[in-house]
């Protein structure tokens, strides 16, 4: 007598019912949000290699893209506005994921429009608008067009491309229905703003709806953030192998820059290297200066890896210190250990800024000579975003620090030898329980390079 299958006997599939035309049903939209930026607090923060691999998530580009977008659309809803036409390059990068290289970020002359009611439009060197519509598909390929307006004033406002751009604007803005709401419109140049006030465009500030929507970092962005740091560990290690006498501020910044590029770095912005006399006051850029027996020495990386940028200062000496610059790096850590401190979600921006010291404690008049010195910063497609946290503006406007910001804490201490300072910078993550600094090279005691 045959065997009575069980009811919950697994069904027997032959090949011959095998269809590839049917698929599962996909999970209803709903349950989507790109907006989510995918928090994983419980785990440590994630820092892997710059390949991609088929055995472990790393960096899921295409969900940087749509929660970058959503984000965008969330700021814009809240906003007055009906569209945002940007040329600042970050903010061109944040909605539609194109770059074309740093030698474009300061020309002005790529744009990117988008209304609340459609998907991204960019505006592009020909050939990069035409290698757009090849490999970002993600972009509808007729929003992808060729464009050019001044060019910083290379171009004259005579040629009448000022005009035309700002039409083919117009055009757009009435087909998506949003022609008479006000336009948020980030940097420009002058010519191209009177031409769409000449249309009868309402133009407003939208640089402060883009830094609303990129305030807090999703997963993959975080991810990033950390990988650019964890390049800059590395560089600080050759450096600290390298800083001895006779090498010259200029070598130590090629090394550094050669180094960051083999690793991957999109671009190198700058590496600033102060020593010895130079210190105090700080002078923010480096020179030819040999390096001697006993200097201070302190650097800046500044640089990108896959757009997201890292600001990472470190100090030492060469070969011994002195018991002032012991002293003066003791304070610039503490005030730096004591701002970490405050920083929770929660707690708002004027609370932070008076952990820093005063202008006159660091030799200075008033908070705006001092300022850049001793504050924070926000970090990610932009060097300098938001929470930024200063005597000179926290106070005035504080606001409210969110879980998902990343930013970096600057100090800076003179020592009373009237030359030599300590300047400490680190970089953080807020997470729900505080700030995780991913900037790693040690930093709690004064470093002494080569010592003797």
């Amino acid at each position: 007598m045959p065997r009575k299958r069980s009811k919950t006997e697994p069904r027997r599939v032959t090949r011959e019912s095998i269809d590839p035309r049917r698929r599962p049903k996909e999970a209803p939209d709903a349950l989507y949000d790109p907006a989510n930026p995918g928090h994983r607090w419980e785990r440590p923060l994630q820092a892997p290699g710059r390949m991609q691999v088929d055995f472990e998530e790393r960096v899921d580009f295409r969900r940087l893209h749509e929660y970058r977008l959503a984000r965008t659309r969330q700021a814009l809803k809240k906003s007055k506005l009906g569209a945002l036409l940007v040329f600042d390059q970050y903010n061109i990068r944040y909605i539609s994921s194109t770059v074309i290289g740093e030698w474009a970020r300061d020309k002005l002359t790529r744009w990117c429009l988008l209304t609340g009611n459609g998907e991204p439009w960019v505006w592009d060197f020909g050939s990069a608008a035409r290698h757009h519509k090849l490999y970002a598909p993600w972009l509808p390929k007729n929003h992808c067009l060729a464009g050019l307006a001044g060019l910083r004033g290379a171009v004259s406002p005579k040629v009448g491309l000022f005009e035309a751009a700002a039409k083919e604007v117009k055009d757009i803005l009435v087909r998506e229905g949003v022609a008479d709401m006000p336009l948020g419109v980030d940097v420009v140049e002058p010519p191209f703003l009177f031409a769409l006030q000449k249309l009868g465009i309402e133009v407003r500030d939208g640089q402060q709806v883009m830094l609303d929507a990129r305030e807090i970092k999703s997963h993959d962005e975080i991810t990033l953030l950390n990988m650019a740091a964890a390049m800059g560990d590395g560089v600080y290690q050759d450096i600290y192998e390298r800083l001895k006498p006779g090498v010259r501020e200029n070598e130590i910044v090629a090394m550094a820059t050669m180094r960051l590029y083999e690793m991957g770095s999109d671009c190198v912005e700058a590496i600033n290297a102060i020593a010895g006399e130079r210190c105090s006051p700080h002078p923010h850029n480096f020179t030819d200066r040999i390096i001697r027996p006993g200097d201070q020495a302190y650097f800046d990386i500044i640089q990108t890896y896959m757009g997201y940028k890292t600001c990472y200062y470190r100090t030492f000496t060469v070969g011994s210190a002195t018991p002032a610059q012991h002293d003066a790096y003791k304070k610039a850590r503490e005030w730096m250990d004591r701002a970490i401190d405050l920083l929770k979600p929660g707690v708002s921006t004027d609370v932070v800024a008076k952990a820093f010291p005063k202008s006159t404690e660091i030799g200075f008049e008033t908070e705006m000579a001092a300022f850049g010195l001793n504050f924070c910063h926000g970090l990610g497609l932009g060097l300098h975003e938001r929470p930024l946290i200063s005597r000179v503006n926290s106070f005035k406007d504080p606001y409210e620090l969110k879980a998902g910001m990343v930013f970096a804490v600057e100090t800076f201490c003179p020592a009373t030898d009237g030359v030599s300072a300590a300047r400490i910078e680190e970089e953080v993550v807020l997470t729900p329980g505080g700030a995780k600094v991913i900037t790693l090279f040690p930093a709690q005691e004064l470093p002494i390079a080569n010592k003797y």
